[in-house]
């Protein structure tokens, strides 16, 4: 039986999803992560019906790198996949700069070019790309396909895309890409699929996690986004600090004597809710916290993204929905309250009740603003890609 493997590989974890494929779409067979390289390693897999297949812990020093993690997977899988013929690799790799608007079949050129986005999103590009240069090691005969966050923003208007900076600038490649486009392109099919009116529509999601963005759609597709040149733009995410005045920047360098090192350091490690906080960047432990510096993250961070939802309802002219998706936004209440209470002028009210529960419509009788919560699936979508991707060079 036919079948791929996604890779969705960040700093210090992987995750993965086994699927068989099924005519021109697939089913998930297992599931899995590898977190807390090198401070806490463990691996827990589940199959497609959420029953433990492995939840294991490992000391610091038995996988202390990306690259010992990949083996530790794969060694895992082996066993595994042998009942499949694995026909490819598809992975979520962050930046897919001025180049790549969709998915591409990986090879040395590929390779190069995308390692040259490294500085443009030096958390998530270097270790999207490990995993590919193990799995070229281990079977290159297997083909990978990489997936980009950016690529579901290409087409944006100018408008959208432009600084105000010198036109010389944007021609090389200085523009705003914006990010998270694979959790949007997934929203997006899960609306078309279930809420076909309001994904015609003027719609808000909300990608709210350790990373975090807001994206406006417009009949299915992304017109703005709250990310840019960077996956540090925006909003406030669990320890990057999102939108900041740029003389900020010039005042650690020229004033504090910081490197750019240092710089880019507090920016995408110490700030966010962390830096506000200086207790977690945990959005659980900070709405559990007495402690009025965490009470202070919380609400700065659901006022923020209120703003940018609010901005992104004027440049799509209107809003006929918001949604709520990733880790904070499937799973917080408190979260979604604040920010639906901050929106109430727009017209938007929440049910205590269904907001509570988790319901997929979470809007209130007599809200002329729908609120969903979408539960995104970035692997899904990754596999997807793979998949037409692998077919097209068949055909």
């Amino acid at each position: 039986m036919p079948a791929l493997l996604v890779i969705n590989a960040g700093s210090s974890s992987i995750k993965f999803k086994l699927y068989r494929v099924e005519g021109d779409d697939i089913a998930l067979v297992l599931g899995g992560a590898l977190d807390g390289i090198g401070r806490l390693p463990r691996l827990r897999v589940k199959d497609a019906a959420g029953g433990a297949l492995v939840d294991r812990s490992f000391g610091a020093d038995e996988i202390a790198t990306a690259t010992t993690a990949q083996h530790v997977i794969g060694d895992w899988l082996l066993p595994r996949i042998r009942d499949y013929r694995m026909i490819g690799v598809g992975h979520r790799v962050v930046h897919g700069g001025p180049v790549y608007s969709g998915p591409v079949l990986v090879d040395d050129a590929v390779l190069a070019t995308l390692n040259g986005f490294i500085p443009l999103a030096p958390l998530h590009q270097l270790s999207n790309l490990d995993p590919i240069r193990v799995l070229r090691e281990r079977r290159p005969d297997l083909p990978q396909v990489a997936c980009f966050d950016t690529a579901f923003h290409r087409g944006h208007p100018e408008l959208s895309e432009r600084f105000a900076l010198p036109r010389a600038l944007y021609d090389e490649g200085v523009r705003r890409y914006g990010f998270h486009g694979l959790s949007y392109e997934y929203v997006a099919s899960a609306l078309r699929r279930t809420e076909p009116e309001i994904g015609r529509g003027r719609v808000v999601v909300a990608h709210l996690g350790s990373g975090t963005s807001a994206c406006a759609l417009k009949e299915g597709r992304s017109i703005e986004s709250t990310m840019g040149f960077t996956a540090l733009d925006g909003l406030p995410m669990g320890t990057r600090s999102g939108a900041l005045d740029p003389g900020v920047v010039l005042h650690l360098i020229e004033q504090k004597g910081l490197s750019a090192a240092e710089v880019g350091r507090m920016l995408y490690n110490e700030s966010g809710l962390l830096g506000l906080s200086g207790i977690s960047n945990d959005m659980r432990e900070l709405i559990a916290s007495p402690a009025p510096e965490a009470a202070l993250a919380v609400e700065f961070f659901c006022l923020k993204v209120a703003q940018a939802i609010a901005a992104l309802a004027t440049t799509l002219g209107g809003l006929d929905a918001l949604v709520f998706t990733a880790g904070i936004g499937e799973h917080s209440p408190e979260v979604r309250a604040r920010i639906a209470g901050r929106l109430a002028w727009l017209g938007a009210r929440l049910d205590p009740e269904a907001n509570a529960a988790g319901a997929a419509r979470i809007e209130a009788a007599g809200s002329t603003v729908p609120l969903l919560v979408v539960p995104t699936d970035e692997e899904r979508m990754i596999g997807r890609h793979t998949l037409r991707m692998l077919a097209s060079l068949r055909d």
